[in-house]
């Protein structure tokens, strides 16, 4: 219990917060504010910066907004900055709702609403390039907001938030928003050494309680109850003992004796549908379910239209069936969810096709979510919003369908839609007109589209490199949608069981609660040049020293310094033990070592070579060989289509399956060197990019070589090598004998000559040698860890200013800074005002003249070859040049390229990614007039993917209109204009 004179303080600490701005702020707020909000804008209030870390939907903005009123209520300005587009527009409408439009700005890479009100949205980059640029719009800022401040993790853009809280000025006070992260108070005290008063408020307690589902079947269960009796437990609220719901346990073991049953019964796993075991509603929550608001609208069964249940079964997962697994099909899990008034729901499929695939099933079904009148309603908005749009390139937009369902209740949402399509969705879903979404991971990053109930299909996600299995981060991020504040009573996450999912898998991730913040900082060419104009070398120098990376990697050298001392003191420990009376037994122990090294050398020698056979037989086929792959991931038939070299890399030849999949080979992808077992014609002018082109070719592959050679009839590691040799001119007795190998090396490294020296020394007389040894092999294996220890230590001390200093050695040498590295040159001033990933590619083309002869679709062309990212199999092996002028430009920027990537291998920099032309023919059609649909004409990029990366291209064109000067600056200008139209500029608030 408080003592008087405690509650004396808290009532006069209250009386005076009631009072102030604090008082006024929470006066206008229909609800009353959490403990945590309460904290941080008295925090704000009393002029301290803050981080304020907790899970999503926990209402965070709110200090952002007071912030912003404070900033009103005082004469200064504030920045609300986001790290989308989308977030930006989103929370530009929210204030201009609260504030008035004359009040509040918005500033994206698309639009400019007001730049100049007191109050002005934007995303971080926006800042960044302000802040290098000196703007005199920072004049007078007093207050920045920094939401989802968490994304300075990510690998490609999270450098931006750490440079913006590093050069704001002190007299700034900056409001940082997070998630839940397990390190806020080490990212809090770098804030502190950075920003100086700054308090760290953390909450981990959801206002909306979350509870975990699993689906089975049609099925809906509990995953956790009580350890022993039974009753619910929710994970997200405090710490409780729970375990795992045995009726969800008995009921997936249940399904998977039925899937055995079936499979016997039927003779394979093609049998018949049987029926499912158990009661329909067994294992639902007795409490922990939502209250029904209503329900959902009665849905039309049975209009004649083709995909009932039984199609919808006989589909596969990226269409409109069943999933695997006896998984529900999406219309049954929307079905289930509504009668158990669990809708509006958000389904994650992390599949674009899968969410478009979801809205078609659910069509073909008929199914509604809402009344005709509110869907007319709902029509009659989106065409409102979409009358800018060509109606010719509505069809190819996938409108049609979009609308329809949109009209029934329900709608698609990735990033691969027309922006405009996506922010209709957001804001219906948002304003609860529309009761179901299937999304991809894309919609989880940021933008506030909360749910009753968040549906994951599965577990694993594409990252970009391969499919991985869901982090407990991702999972929480993603289930963080479910529950609406003020609105629903609590949240429901539902993951669908397959075939192979372990319940205890599922509930390790629904109550793991640690995600560490990791920096992902690292200095650019274009941050060095503005840090060195701005603040000179030696001060950028100190200020890169500052980073929260930095400030990371020399706490961790702490630990590590502690170790190596612990180390050293074992290591004298293992030396006295090994101690040998006949001889230094180190040395004995060394030569072991030595020898044991050698003989691993020569092993690896071997497998080197048997590499470099495969390289070769990969290098000497031919477009139309087909072969035949006995093992791995690639097995199977295939055809070559072509084979690319790159310099100093092995040929990877790009192949199309039998199931009409391209691939690329690689060495990787073998065990033995190929030979090729027959030939096929590849049509003239066959376009890999075309499915219907790669359809029919594997038809013909197929139908030409109709089945795969025996085993026996596989060549053999030795007859492929006799053939590769063969191709060398080098007799394979040579090779065998060894000749040639290790003409370099040191007498002491050849295993024959290292054993004798072994056998004469010493202590191999020794009665107690291998006791000795085991304390010797203790001793270089702590002698090993340690002097990698210490290289960490070494290599992480000032890590960031090593690498910035490298750069500007480089940028010195390229003519962008001055010889000493103290000042920046003319070509250095354009390369400050590039902020793409390839900026000195970009820079070094102004430079050398390189787009001087092109027009302006023709730079558009060529610019988009440095933002396009190919997704999957979007690469192309041969791409189409529109004109001759293109292609050349092309070329001399790879030769750009080249050069670059050898300095920065030379200067132990990243090396710059490589460029890719996929979009240029369809950027350079754009660009000179032609229609969407003559555009996407042969190329499976989807409409929103070629409007977002227009989007780009526009910013970059935006970019070097001002880097450049002369021709090459109008040519940029006249580039922007042919850009933007018809869908590409529909939509400027995306």
């Amino acid at each position: 219990m408080s003592s008087p004179a405690e509650r004396y303080a808290a009532a006069r600490e209250r009386n005076t917060r009631d009072r102030g701005a604090v008082g006024r702020f929470t006066a206008r707020l229909d609800f009353p504010l959490d403990d945590f909000q309460l904290a941080a804008i008295s925090a704000v209030d009393a002029g301290q910066g803050v981080l304020v870390a907790a899970p999503t939907g926990a209402g965070k903005t709110i200090v952002g907004e007071f912030a912003v009123a404070l900033a009103l209520e005082t004469g200064r300005k504030a920045f609300y900055t986001t790290p989308i587009k989308a977030l930006s527009n989103q929370k530009y409408h929210d204030l201009v709702a609260q504030h008035g439009s004359d009040k509040v700005g918005l500033l994206t890479g698309d639009a400019s609403v007001n730049g100049e009100a007191p109050v002005v949205v934007m995303t971080t980059e926006v800042l960044r390039n302000m802040m290098y640029a000196g703007s005199h719009t920072l004049a007078g800022l007093g207050f920045v907001v920094m939401d989802e401040v968490h994304y300075l993790a990510d690998r490609f853009r999270g450098a931006v938030w750490e440079e913006v809280i590093i050069h704001l000025p002190e007299s700034v006070q900056v409001i940082s928003l997070s998630a839940t992260v397990s390190n806020a108070e080490e990212f809090g005290d770098w804030l502190r050494t950075v920003r100086g008063n700054m308090e760290v408020i953390v909450s981990e307690v959801r206002p909306v309680p979350l509870w975990q589902h699993m689906m089975v079947g049609k099925d809906l269960m509990d995953l956790f109850v009580h350890e022993g009796d039974g009753l619910v437990v929710d994970p997200s609220g405090p710490a409780q003992q729970t375990s795992i719901n045995p009726e969800l346990i008995s009921r997936i073991m249940s399904t998977q004796r039925d899937a055995r049953w079936r499979r016997d019964d039927a003779g394979g796993p093609r049998g018949r549908r049987g029926r499912p075991h158990g009661r329909d509603d067994r294992g639902r929550s007795g409490r922990g379910r939502a209250e029904r608001s209503g329900g959902g609208y009665d849905r039309r069964r049975g209009d004649g239209r083709p995909g009932g249940d039984d199609a919808d079964h006989t589909r596969g997962h990226g269409g409109a069936g069943s999933l695997p697994g006896g998984t529900a099909s999406r219309s049954e899990v929307i079905d289930r969810l509504d009668r158990e008034g669990l809708l509006p729901a958000i389904t994650f499929i992390f599949s674009r096709a899968g969410c478009e695939g979801a809205v078609t099933q659910l069509l073909s079904r008929g199914t509604r979510l809402v009344p005709p009148q509110e869907g007319e309603r709902i029509r009659r908005l989106v065409e409102e919003r979409v009358a800018e749009v060509d109606e010719r390139d509505l069809p190819v937009l996938g409108y049609h369908d979009f609308v329809e369902g949109l009209s029934r209740g329900f709608a698609a949402h990735h990033a691969g839609m027309l922006p405009l399509f996506r922010e209709i969705v957001e804001e219906l879903f948002t304003a609860g007109r529309i009761k179901a979404v299937f999304a991809t991971e894309t919609l989880a990053l940021g933008i506030n589209m909360p749910a009753r109930t968040v549906v994951l299909e599965k577990l694993v996600k594409f990252n970009g490199e391969e499919h991985a299995p869901v982090t407990p981060a991702e999972y929480t991020q993603l289930t963080g949608r479910a529950g609406r504040r003020g609105i629903d009573i609590e949240g429901h996450a539902v993951v669908l069981h397959r075939r192979g999912l372990d319940p205890i898998d599922v509930a390790g991730l629904a109550s793991t609660r640690t995600y560490p913040l990791r920096s992902s900082f690292r200095p650019t060419y274009n941050m060095a040049v503005n840090l060195v104009a701005q603040f000179g070398r030696e001060v950028a120098h100190e200020l890169l020293q500052s980073s929260f990376a930095q400030f990371q990697a020399d706490r961790a050298v702490v630990g590590l310094a502690s170790q190596v001392r612990r180390n050293e003191e074992a290591m004298a420990g293992y030396a006295e033990s090994m101690h040998c009376e006949l001889g230094d037994f180190r040395e004995y122990a060394r030569l072991r070592r030595e020898l044991s090294d050698a003989e691993k050398t020569a092993a690896r020698r071997r497998s080197a070579s048997l590499r470099a056979e495969i390289a070769v037989s990969l290098e000497e086929l031919s477009p139309g060989d087909v072969l035949s792959l006995p093992q791995g991931r690639r097995k199977g038939m295939a055809i070559v289509l072509t084979v690319p070299s790159k310099p100093g890399r092995s040929p990877e030849p790009s192949i199309l399956d039998s199931d009409a999949q391209l691939r690329r080979l690689t060495v990787h992808d073998l065990q033995d060197p190929v030979i090729p077992v027959a030939r096929v014609a590849i049509p003239r002018g066959f376009n890999p990019r075309n499915v219907r082109s790669r359809k029919d070719l594997a038809a013909t592959l197929r139908a030409q070589v109709p089945f795969e050679p025996p085993p026996s009839q596989w060549p053999s590691t030795e007859a492929a090598g006799q053939r590769v040799r063969g191709h060398q001119g080098e007799p394979e007795q040579t090779r065998a004998s060894g000749a040639g190998e290790g003409s370099g090396a040191t007498r002491h490294t050849d295993p024959d000559e290292l054993r004798s020296r072994l056998r004469a020394h010493p202590c191999h007389q020794c009665p107690d040698r291998e006791d000795h040894a085991r304390w010797a092999e203790r001793w270089w294996k702590l002698r090993r860890d340690t002097d990698d220890l210490q290289r960490r230590v070494s290599g992480r001390t000032n890590t960031v200013a090593k690498t910035f200093d490298r750069i500007c050695t480089l940028l010195s040498e390229l003519g962008y800074l001055t010889e000493d590295g103290q000042q920046v040159t003319d070509a250095g001033a354009s390369l400050r005002r590039i902020y793409t990933e390839k900026d000195l590619v970009a820079a070094q083309a102004i430079t050398q003249g390189t787009w001087q002869r092109l027009d302006a679709a023709g730079l558009a062309a060529v610019v988009s070859t440095l933002i396009h990212e190919p997704r999957g199999s979007d690469e192309s092996p041969s791409p189409r040049w529109p004109t001759t002028e293109v292609e050349e430009a092309f070329h001399e920027m790879v030769a750009i390229w080249s050069q670059l990537t050898d300095r920065e291998a030379d200067h132990r920099l990243p090396l710059t990614g490589e460029l890719d032309p996929g979009i240029a023919w369809m950027i350079h059609r754009w660009a000179s007039g032609r229609a969407l649909d003559e555009v996407l004409r042969d190329s499976e990029l989807s409409a929103g993917d070629f409007v977002r990366r227009s989007k780009q291209v526009v910013d970059l064109l935006g970019q070097i209109a001002q880097a450049a000067d002369g021709p090459v600056s109008a040519t940029a200008r006249r580039a922007t204009d042919a850009m933007l139209r018809g869908v590409v500029a529909a939509d400027r608030m995306d």
